[in-house]
């Protein structure tokens, strides 16, 4: 069973060595416990992680990284060295040949390590969580267990209709005309269910606003891929995501009217410029990404309504249809709080993220 997600010169290597700011494990229980966590994935999520190539990886990282920083205090050591007996005005021209004879090492190990910490990143930006160790494992959704039941479901002397046929029967929800505008699973909303739409988004924004203290905020709905690894979409969810890409624009004098006109190149840049947001979590939550959060400051509150862009691909012709989950856009509202909350794994302190969406559409 695979849990849904609750709501990333070289110069020091101090810098090397701070964890990326996308990965969503512990880098240390990734350096340290690999065969374990490799144990734990694949019983709660059914991931392989290739140990050997971690483990082979992390060696020569440490010992590239050693060496690297033997060389850096080196040249600390000789450029303070040059200082001195250039300040005294000696001959400074046989230490200056002998920083120039590692000099060439040096960046050479200083690229290869920036290889290596890349090669480190991708594999744990690409893991899954791990689920709570409180969460049962299980095949699929019969395997869940019920935590705790609010009301009794009503029963009908009649057969239920649900919502699309409901609404087409008004002429409210029409996915014809959207298929004529858009494309399969885009749906035209008229009359009293716009209204309704617009009412629920209005109302979740009132109530999250007025009565929870929240802080109503407009996001953008592009978002560069430093937000998307921000909450973990990329990269392991970007077939998921809709993604724009910049052409560059060449500009042509007419022959005839002498005035300039510009059109498409045709180059593409290979890597995606923007991506249409999945939810507002995203931005929301990047709102304070490589920031740090006085504590006098929390908890921030913050909730915006957007339109939402999922790629995701039908796994059936009902999950196809308007009546399941899988449109590629829709609105939702969603709220998220950054609180202080003690790391019982670490014993330390950090921010926590809490979310949640309502959707309206």
């Amino acid at each position: 069973m695979r849990p849904m997600p609750v709501s990333s010169g070289l110069g020091d290597n101090l810098r090397l060595l701070t964890p990326p700011a996308f990965a969503m494990l512990d880098p240390a229980l990734l350096r340290q416990q690999p065969a374990e966590l490799a144990a734990r994935l694949k019983q709660s999520r059914g991931y392989e992680l290739d140990v050997a190539e971690l483990l082979m990886l992390e060696n020569e990282r440490k010992q590239i990284q050693i060496r690297t920083q033997e060389l850096q205090n080196l040249r600390n050591t000789k450029s303070k060295q040059i200082g001195m007996l250039k300040a005294k005005g000696e001959d400074v021209s046989a230490i200056m040949a002998e920083v120039a004879a590692f000099g060439d090492e040096l960046k050479r190990r200083e690229s290869d390590l920036a290889a290596v910490l890349t090669k480190i990143e991708t594999i744990a930006s690409g893991l899954p969580n791990l689920p709570h160790a409180s969460a049962p494992l299980g095949a699929d959704e019969h395997d869940n267990v019920e935590q705790h039941r609010w009301g009794t479901p009503r029963s009908f002397d009649f057969d239920v209709k649900d919502h699309v046929e409901l609404g087409a029967r008004r002429g409210w929800l029409d996915g014809e005309t959207a298929a004529k505008l858009s494309g399969a699973r885009f749906t035209v909303l008229r009359g009293q269910l716009a209204r309704l739409h617009r009412a629920l988004a209005q109302f979740m924004l009132d109530l999250h606003t007025n009565e929870h203290g929240y802080e109503e905020t407009n996001v953008p709905l592009l978002v560069n891929a430093d937000s998307m690894r921000g909450t973990g979409q990329l990269p392991k969810f970007e077939e998921d995501l809709f993604r724009i890409y910049d052409e560059e624009w060449q500009t042509y004098v007419d022959v005839e009217s002498g005035e300039e006109v510009s059109m498409p190149s045709g180059n593409i840049d290979p890597e995606p410029s923007y991506y249409l947001i999945p939810t507002s979590e995203v931005p929301l939550t990047n709102i304070v990404r490589d920031e740090i959060v006085e504590a006098d400051r929390l908890p921030l509150r913050m909730t915006a309504h957007s339109m939402c862009f999922r790629a995701e691909k039908p796994i059936s012709p009902l999950h196809s249809s308007m009546r399941r989950y899988g449109r590629p856009s829709f609105s939702n509202t969603t709220s998220a709080q950054r609180v202080m909350r003690a790391c019982s794994s670490s014993l330390s302190s950090g921010l926590a993220i809490e979310t949640s969406s309502t959707f309206s559409n």
